[in-house]
């Protein structure tokens, strides 16, 4: 997490306070109780000194700044719900805030890596889908933009892979007719992702299957034009040479 010394804060707070107890008496000590606990990589007891700030002092200058670092805590501890329920509060709360772009990012990556492989459901891919969107469309000058970006790709390939492998189950039970609605939809749905040759090359297997000689060679013809090299596109052309 490399852009986080726009929150750490530290330089301006480690000569004016103590770690002790005492220190939770002002919203500034309170933080860098809660930021000498996060560099000791004891995020329970930072996520605990941040949560003082934001509770007892919520209308201070450091309330907004602790949320965001609690939620981030959270997000070390693996505590993925704690800290997507503390995202969403900020965010609900702070539209406008300098951190709501690194808000929606971290509760991207709260998603992310909650994805689950492609044999089973896609609800965090979605949920991880959509954070990332959000910050993309809503802040394209964040720092966190190219990141997000490149995550979405990621995603984007992966349920373009549950699509493909609900469309294999299909097909080798000769379904043709649901493995080519599943193949179809990776082409339309997911038109950059790293499934598209294998997607085209089954789709024109499927026609080809069902006596659909013309489809399944312009399928093909497809195919080779998008991926002239594709292992995908020699097997379509020798499967409908």
């Amino acid at each position: 997490m490399k852009y986080w010394t726009i929150l750490l804060l530290c330089g301006a707070l480690v000569a004016c306070s103590s770690t002790t107890e005492d220190a939770y008496e002002t919203p500034e000590e309170a933080y860098l109780i809660g930021y000498r606990a996060f560099q000791k990589t004891d995020y329970e007891a930072a996520t605990k000194a941040f949560d003082v700030v934001e509770q007892e002092f919520p209308f201070s200058e450091w309330a907004d700044k602790a949320q965001v670092m609690m939620a981030y805590s959270q997000y070390k501890q693996n505590a993925y719900n704690d800290a997507l329920m503390t995202l969403d509060r900020f965010i609900q709360l702070h539209p406008g805030n300098k951190n709501t772009p690194y808000a929606l990012y971290l509760k991207g990556l709260c998603y992310f890596e909650q994805m689950a492989d492609t044999s089973r459901e896609q609800e965090m891919t979605a949920n991880a889908e959509e954070a990332f969107n959000e910050l993309v469309f809503r802040y394209p000058s964040s720092i966190y933009y190219n990141d997000a970006k490149a995550k979405l790709v990621m995603i984007q390939n992966h349920l373009a892979g549950k699509e493909m492998e609900v469309g294999r189950y299909y097909q080798k039970r000769e379904d043709f007719t649901a493995a080519m609605n599943r193949f179809q939809a990776v082409l339309i749905n997911y038109p950059d992702s790293n499934q598209l040759p294998e997607a085209y090359y089954r789709l024109a297997a499927c026609y080809q299957a069902l006596g659909m000689t013309k489809q399944a060679k312009a399928v093909t013809q497809k195919l080779s034009e998008k991926f002239e090299n594709s292992i995908w596109t020699k097997r379509a052309l020798k499967l409908t040479e």
